[in-house]
């Protein structure tokens, strides 16, 4: 058998064996911004990454390392407390895997949150932007032989981000009275942080946001055809001019992120709430 069959089966059979019977209906990869969604799913049982067989490990700073499945909304759902970063050393297929156990487990759609500089003048640190489209610039996840039990050779990626759950978010932060822009995220590899000379060329070539993740987990939920909402918390401005006290730091990143946690938080228990 393929190997990375074997690695999602095996995955994917311990964490069954958790989740009384249950199935979730919705993934959530908590990245950066959505830390506290965990504390609103109730009925919960807490699977560490390090416990599941095949499972990579996040090292990542604000990354716990948990699976977590429970209720959100009177939904039952699946959520991944820390992702997965191509930089931190794992193969594509590697940090993919949970994306493709989300979908064995009945998962139809995903929700992803990701920390972004901003490379659209018109955003600000604190604002949060709706991803409808994408740029990648990392190595495409389905590169290798077709995992044709999930999906396709060659996956269509025109409405790669769910313009119904776009919609959605829009009115619902509207009634919660916040304001969600709209925005294409650049995925690069990282973990440098991109120079004055890149974030020029991502301006030109259309980038909105850019960042080191999520590109590779919709590419793969679109591949096994689960309905796929991202959404960026502008975490920076990204630089476009080489002057020394223009300086990007992680810590600071992760605390801009914090600030955003309550009310987006909110926001993806709403939509969840009203699939």
């Amino acid at each position: 058998m393929d190997p990375r069959i074997e690695r999602i089966n095996s995955a994917t059979a311990y964490i069954l064996t958790k989740t009384g019977g249950r199935k979730p209906v919705a993934g959530i990869i908590c990245g950066s911004g959505l830390g506290n969604l965990v504390d609103r799913i109730t009925d919960s049982t807490v699977v560490p990454y390090t416990e599941i067989p095949g499972f990579p490990v996040s090292t990542v700073i604000g990354h716990k390392g948990n699976f977590i499945i429970g209720n959100l909304g009177g939904k039952c759902v699946v959520a991944m407390q820390g992702r997965f970063h191509y930089y931190e050393g794992y193969t594509m297929d590697v940090l993919t895997t949970p994306v493709r156990v989300m979908k064995k487990l009945g998962v139809e759609y995903l929700f992803v949150s990701n920390a972004a500089g901003a490379l659209n003048p018109a955003f600000e640190v604190g604002d949060t932007v709706i991803i409808r489209d994408h740029i990648n610039l990392l190595p495409n996840p389905l590169i290798g032989a077709n995992m044709d039990e999930f999906g396709p050779r060659f996956p269509d990626m025109t409405c790669a981000y769910d313009r119904e759950l776009q919609d959605k978010a829009v009115e619902i932060a509207e009634s919660m009275g916040h304001k969600l822009h709209r925005g294409i995220y650049v995925g690069g590899s990282g973990p440098s942080y991109e120079t004055p000379a890149e974030v020029r060329y991502f301006r030109q070539i259309g980038g909105d946001l850019v960042g080191m993740s999520t590109v590779p987990e919709v590419i793969v939920a679109r591949h096994c055809g689960i309905r796929v909402f991202g959404i960026s918390v502008v975490t920076n401005v990204s630089n476009t001019e080489n002057i020394e006290r223009n300086l990007n730091d992680g810590e600071d990143v992760v605390m801009q992120a914090n600030k955003t946690a309550q009310w987006l938080s909110g926001l993806i228990e709403k939509m969840v709430e009203s699939l």
